[in-house]
């Protein structure tokens, strides 16, 4: 049986990407896998590893049984030390190790996709003991995948795959959370609207909309009279959401027009990844 039309878009991305990231790592030499990513604390080699636990976590393999040293300067929340364990404990395995067990755990997840005959709103493994819904965590796999693509590409100077499918999962996934990010975050007042304008491959205009009680909303019709208008491309928009480049580091690529004290709170809230 396929997988269930409304998981088969985020299978889709999530394939796209995780070939993208092997096609990437196939030719890299040792020490290639321990180059820096913008991804705070992790190389190549962590990455990958990262993805390939998260995968297996998926196919229901039970978790390695590994202590954490005590000197990992990003592991600042147990979220954070339940993510790092499938890394450190593959951070002395060697290129063909790495290259080798991505492959098997990309075999074994399209043979799970292909099939998959559960429900999109069965109840499946999270984090941390939590649950979420096999939906979630299709599009939640489809757009951590493919940010640590970009993660990859960006840390071995091959950009590319900026428009492919996870790219515009991705989209969804981050403007998901940017009502709470202008409202919640940065403070932005009662009966007031905030504009993103982004251009480049994906291109989108939406409107972050605060009510009289405080909660925000976004769609995508313009707003006439907007408190504050924030441009930028969608390469900008994306690392920034997703902590891989703080806003002062790239003040050449954000336009503002309006409420520039607005803008730089919303700026400094608008990291929504753990």
């Amino acid at each position: 049986m396929t997988v269930h039309p409304s998981l088969q878009n985020y299978a889709d991305a999530w394939t796209h990407a995780v070939e993208a990231i092997a096609e990437l790592v196939g030719p890299l030499v040792e020490g290639e896998w321990n180059r820096a990513t913008p991804c705070p604390g992790w190389s190549v080699r962590d990455i990958v590893s990262h993805v390939i636990g998260l995968e297996c976590e998926m196919l229901g393999d039970p978790r390695p049984i590994h202590s954490l040293p005590r000197d990992l300067y990003h592991v600042q929340s147990e979220f954070a030390r339940y993510m790092e364990m499938q890394v450190d404990v593959r951070r002395h395995h060697t290129a063909p190790e790495m290259t080798s067990e991505l492959e098997y755990t990309m075999i074994r997840r399209a043979r799970q996709l292909r099939n998959e005959n559960r429900s999109p709103d069965t109840l499946v493994r999270a984090p941390l003991g939590a649950q979420q819904t096999l939906e979630l965590a299709y599009r939640i796999r489809a757009f951590d995948t493919w940010v640590h693509e970009q993660d990859l590409r960006y840390a071995l100077n091959k950009p590319g795959n900026l428009d492919s499918p996870g790219a515009y999962v991705t989209r969804d996934v981050l403007l998901q959370r940017l009502p709470k990010v202008v409202t919640k975050e940065a403070g932005a007042p009662a009966n007031s609207a905030v504009v993103f304008d982004v251009g480049g491959p994906v291109e989108f205009l939406r409107t972050v909309r605060v009510d009289t009680d405080g909660r925000g909303s976004i769609d995508g019709s313009p707003s006439l009279g907007p408190l504050v208008t924030i441009g930028m491309d969608w390469e900008t928009y994306y690392r920034l959401a997703c902590g891989r480049v703080r806003a002062a580091a790239v003040p050449d690529r954000i336009k503002v027009d309006g409420d520039t004290e607005l803008a730089e709170a919303i700026l400094r809230a608008f990291a929504v990844t753990p």
